[in-house]
């Protein structure tokens, strides 16, 4: 035990080391805080989930499992802003987020920075949805298994649509909101657009009868774009846009509902994006131009 616990502590300082160098080491090649803020992030996340799996234990027990994950986003939220200087801030002036529940809140998806987003935003009495397979990983998998996560098996679209109804039924019996990310997967783009929208968040909402929220978070490729070795220190706004409701509506009204609120998003994040850059208003960019990649959380 006292050999694994100095290998523990041994590689917990070398790490340490090597991210303050890089840090340093930033000074004069600029690349190399990419890779500081990145090390940095990946340690706050690895923290902030250890902490997340205790804290689920203690709030299940207390019969609070629901407010397990926005303990966690929160504690993530204020480390990270510590140790990467990056941050986001939410506008929310009709107070959305702590009056409309349950709801499924919806959000573009653009790089990892992601997680310290649902930092900021991510309101009480809420999870998010996750493919199965991120279940048995250690930590992660844990705690969204202990926090209440939603799991939907992707290889299997029987199981998939049972997960969904699964998820409808517990947020009419819980109250529980759901956190989405309609586009399925990260986007990485440069300039503020949006894949095109995949409908398992409308489904899910129309079955549950609950309004769906955006949440549009400025493009912030100026802080963080990994293609160009870029990860600065810096503040991203997000705007959390009126409830749009769902009652009366059926399977049939889905693609609309899916067309529509996509419009409305992406015309919320080309206005917000230019004011968090300083720039004009600028024309939305061509979806087509943006490309899928991998991704660890998804609707």
């Amino acid at each position: 035990m006292s050999a694994v616990l100095y290998y523990a502590v041994t590689g917990f300082v070398a790490y340490c080391a090597l991210t303050s160098a890089l840090f340093m080491l930033s000074f004069v090649v600029p690349r190399a805080g990419f890779f500081a803020r990145c090390l940095a992030m990946y340690a706050t996340f690895f923290g902030s989930a250890v902490f997340g799996v205790v804290s689920s234990i203690v709030l299940t027990l207390l019969g609070h499992q629901n407010i397990a994950q926005w303990a966690t986003a929160r504690a993530f939220l204020y480390s990270a802003r510590l140790t990467t200087g990056s941050s986001f801030v939410v506008q929310d002036p009709a107070d959305v987020l702590g009056t409309t529940r349950p709801a499924v809140f919806i959000g573009n998806h653009q790089t990892e920075l992601d997680v310290l987003m649902l930092g900021a935003v991510f309101p009480k009495y809420c999870s998010v949805t996750a493919k199965r397979s991120l279940k048995h990983i250690p930590f992660l998998g844990w705690f969204m298994s202990l926090s209440g996560s939603i799991f939907i098996d992707r290889s299997n679209s029987k199981d998939a649509r049972q997960a969904m109804q699964g998820a409808a039924d517990e947020i009419k019996a819980r109250r529980q909101s759901v956190y989405m990310f309609p586009e399925g997967t990260r986007s990485y783009t440069k300039e503020p657009t949006l894949l095109p929208f995949k409908k398992g968040a409308f489904h899910l909402a129309v079955q549950a009868g609950v309004p769906i929220v955006p949440c549009v978070v400025a493009n912030y490729s100026h802080l963080l774009y990994p293609k160009e070795y870029r990860f600065n220190a810096g503040t991203v706004p997000i705007k959390v846009l009126d409830p749009i409701p769902t009652k009366g509506l059926t399977s049939a009204d889905v693609d609309e509902l899916a067309r529509t609120t996509r419009e409305l998003m992406l015309k919320e994040l080309v206005t917000l994006t230019a004011e968090a850059r300083g720039q004009p208003i600028a024309v939305p960019a061509n979806p087509s131009s943006a490309k899928s990649s991998g991704v660890d959380v998804r609707n």
